[in-house]
């Protein structure tokens, strides 16, 4: 039952409305103001729940999420109970409500959280790559230099990596992450989770490089990225490579990314901070 004057935030099902949890549907019937990402959708869902709704419905979305949280804390403050949804998942990751989060318990208020379905630990769990050790990334830049900025300093990363996509996208951050990470890290890519026409690719990124420019790809994606493999060689057995490259003429910028990119474990970002504390010796 929903607590009056408690901030609760509620996973909602990110395909298949028969994920809903009970408790999902019952603070939906119970709430008096929800704060939805996409009234329409909200609409959809309980309509597909057969709930009957007699809250106050509010849009909240990363466009209005400055100006409706203080609606939400004066809800609060009156004693109501107060229920954020998202579109899919759970509110807060790379879906708003952060912003409520903080303000509420900044203002001494109690949140809690009704868990449910998750694309990242689904598509995590489909994707048949290590799952002890994983780490979110969210969405990765849309422009290409801002995306191979954020690639490359992973590309040491021992952890499996998690990313979200737009399917306009995903053929681009593929090859992006192929060039970052080389073309035989192994990967998957998850679409449709929980829908009819669910897909789980898996391969290294140069076969998924292939198979997304093969055809358009459709619906909501998950990337998961295997991490890279423990190297014996160190950054600092590789800076005499670097070294070389630069006094040859190579850019220090490109000399680093070459080496790196060559050796699992090492990123281009360390190797070039390496070279800059050599020079300045």
């Amino acid at each position: 039952m929903l607590q009056p004057g408690v901030l609760t935030l509620a996973a909602t099902p990110i395909g298949n409305p028969l994920d809903a949890s009970v408790r999902l549907q019952r603070a939906l019937g119970e709430a008096e103001l929800v704060a939805a990402e996409d009234t329409r959708r909200l609409n959809r869902l309980v309509s597909e729940l057969g709930v009957e709704p007699s809250a106050r419905i509010l849009s909240y979305h990363e466009h209005n999420e400055a100006e409706r949280t203080p609606v939400l804390l004066e809800a609060l403050a009156a004693g109501q109970r107060v229920l954020i949804v998202t579109d899919a998942g759970m509110p807060v990751v790379s879906d708003p409500g952060f912003r409520a989060v903080r303000a509420a318990t900044e203002a001494g208020f109690e949140v809690t959280v009704l868990p449910g379905p998750s694309a990242v630990l689904t598509a995590l769990a489909a994707s048949g790559i290590a799952p002890d050790r994983f780490a979110f990334e969210g969405f990765p830049p849309r422009r290409d230099g801002k995306r191979a900025s954020v690639f490359e300093p992973l590309a040491g990363e021992q952890r499996t990596l998690i990313f979200f996509e737009s399917p306009r996208r995903t053929a681009a951050t593929l090859a992006a992450m192929a060039r970052a990470f080389g073309p035989d890290r192994p990967a998957a890519v998850a679409r449709e989770l929980t829908k009819t026409h669910e897909q789980v690719v898996r391969g290294s990124l140069a076969e998924l490089v292939a198979w997304a420019e093969a055809g358009e790809v459709l619906g909501e994606v998950v990337i998961v990225v295997a991490g890279a493999e423990p190297s014996a060689a160190s950054a600092a057995a590789l800076l005499g490579e670097v070294l070389a490259r630069v006094e040859a003429g190579e850019r220090m910028k490109d000399a680093t990314r070459a080496v790196a990119r060559g050796v699992s474990g090492v990123s281009a970002s360390e190797l070039y901070d390496l070279v800059l504390a050599e020079r300045a010796r």
